[in-house]
């Protein structure tokens, strides 16, 4: 999972990547910390062309980011294809929601 610190960083990620898994997080944030390796592990075993992406919200590079985006409460999970949002889940959902969430617009990635 790549580790995002600058608006330009996200941006050029996004816009390059056909398919975006992006986790906003922080250090002091146990469910964060618990989804992130089951998130990696999702994306690896069922979704190979998925790239991985983490803002820690905690950090100082991270902060303005995360405020800048409207993020506000942890743990935010971003879906991106095309450089475009798909889903987004917030606070309290299953490994099950992400996974059928990118099932349908990963299949039509060639």
């Amino acid at each position: 999972m790549q580790n995002i610190s600058s608006e330009e960083a996200l941006s050029e990620l996004l816009q390059s990547s056909p398919a975006v898994l992006l986790l906003y997080g922080g250090a002091s944030c146990g469910v964060c910390q618990a989804i992130k390796p089951r998130l990696e592990k999702l994306a690896g075993e069922e979704f190979p062309k998925l790239v991985t992406a983490y803002v820690d919200c905690q950090e100082a590079a991270g902060s303005p980011l995360c405020a800048a985006r409207g993020i506000f409460s942890l743990p935010v999970v971003q879906l991106w294809f095309d450089g475009q949002r798909f889903a987004e889940f917030a606070r309290v959902f299953s490994m099950g929601d992400v996974r059928s969430a990118l099932e349908r617009p990963y299949g039509l990635l060639t």
